[in-house]
């Protein structure tokens, strides 16, 4: 049978060894379970992708996608992963993933296979027993594509007839898109949260900065707060509240350098800027917190005092649904990305070109930007009251 995804105890221990390696980027409470199904040569890979300087949330992804991969490959064809993939494993792990609830209640042999889904769900592999979300099967099937490019062989993803199956998939598959956040945290929600860390404490003033920041810099990703470093950070000439008026009150204003983002490299020189209540608010934390190098961002520990490890993306998700929840909100309905779809919703209400949004936000698609201007403003719209 070849090398097998799962392999003996002994390559598994061999396979940990390895992703020992990558322990900075993995996340080594899954290490054991990617040790179980991944190959050698995956392991391999992954470590070329890590020395090549391949972003850790990137290559977070990729792992994790390609874990995925090998098991399915496993529990529905019975052998590891082939490199490449033929056309037809690619149509299998389609017609396996978007599918139609309502006609495998009435045709077992729709969709994943029972046994198949058995042997993944016993494994904890599978967190679901429907169809995946659209989002999830794209970017899987991206991650698959790119792990062809990356090992030099060719795979089928091109194929119109692959790109034909995925869209009809999609269009049948019973599952709706599920946003990141199920609601935006817009300047409303966002000033309700801020009054929870108007304290003087030390977790107080860093909570404040990080969710102003955070908002106010064009809705920061959770990974891009978390990685702030005071090599970014730069002080800008005050800012006008009026610009056309020559007598108007200015605010203070930070420059970020954005460095490696999900749509920008390190050499790209991206910036964006914060003005006003977040530029104070990182100078008071910085300030009390001496932070004159390194991350911007570090745990405050429970005595009070200031480590010198810098928060992970997790973090960032949780201390916006503490605050949630000191808020009086419901923190099921927030996440950290929230703070991103709050930050282009706003500015739809506020009335702010889409261009001026995108360049803060640093949106490189309008389709996608678009989007967060947010289904509320769509029941907003006069489009909707055209016959009311």
């Amino acid at each position: 049978m070849g090398q097998s995804a799962v392999g003996n105890p002994a390559s598994q221990n061999k396979r940990a060894r390895a992703l020992d390696a990558l322990a900075s980027v993995l996340p080594m409470s899954s290490a054991d379970r990617y040790a179980e199904v991944l190959t050698d040569a995956d392991v391999a890979t992954l470590k070329h992708l890590a020395d090549a300087g391949m972003g850790a949330n990137t290559l977070r992804a990729l792992a994790s996608d390609l874990a995925y991969l090998e098991a399915w490959s496993h529990a529905a064809t019975g052998r590891p992963l082939p490199w490449s993939a033929d056309r037809e494993l690619v149509l299998k792990f389609i017609a396996h993933h978007l599918w139609d609830p309502d006609q495998k209640a009435v045709d077992p042999t729709h969709g994943m296979p029972d046994d198949v889904i058995e042997e993944l769900w016993d494994r904890k592999i599978l967190k679901i027993r429907g169809p995946h979300a659209p989002k999830t099967v794209s970017r899987r099937l991206s991650n698959w594509s790119t792990l062809h490019q990356w090992k030099g062989v060719e795979g089928p993803f091109d194929d119109p007839g692959i790109k034909k199956a995925v869209r009809l998939a999609m269009k049948a598959s019973g599952r709706e898109p599920q946003r990141k956040s199920r609601k935006p945290v817009t300047r409303d929600v966002l000033k309700r949260l801020l009054a929870t860390c108007a304290g003087t404490k030390a977790i107080d003033l860093r909570d404040r900065a990080i969710l102003l920041i955070a908002f106010a810099a064009g809705g920061r990703r959770r990974s891009e707060v978390a990685s702030l470093r005071h090599s970014q950070i730069s002080i800008a000439e005050p800012i006008k509240l009026r610009p056309a008026d020559p007598a108007s009150p200015t605010v203070p204003c930070v420059r970020i350098a954005l460095g490696r983002t999900k749509t920008t490299t390190a050499g790209q020189g991206a910036f964006v800027f914060a003005a006003g209540p977040a530029a104070l608010a990182l100078h008071e934390w910085m300030q009390f917190a001496e932070i004159t190098t390194g991350p911007v961002f570090p745990e405050v520990r429970k005595d009070g005092s200031i480590g010198a490890t810098p928060l992970t993306p997790q973090s960032i998700n949780l201390i916006l649904k503490k605050r949630c929840r000191l808020a009086g909100l419901d923190p099921a309905d927030f996440s950290s990305h929230g703070l991103r779809s709050g930050f282009m919703t706003q500015a739809g209400r506020d009335g702010i070109p889409l261009v001026d949004a995108m360049r803060q936000s640093a949106h490189k698609s309008v389709q996608q930007a678009a989007g967060y201007y947010d289904e509320q403003e769509h029941a907003q719209s006069k489009s909707v009251r055209i016959f009311t």
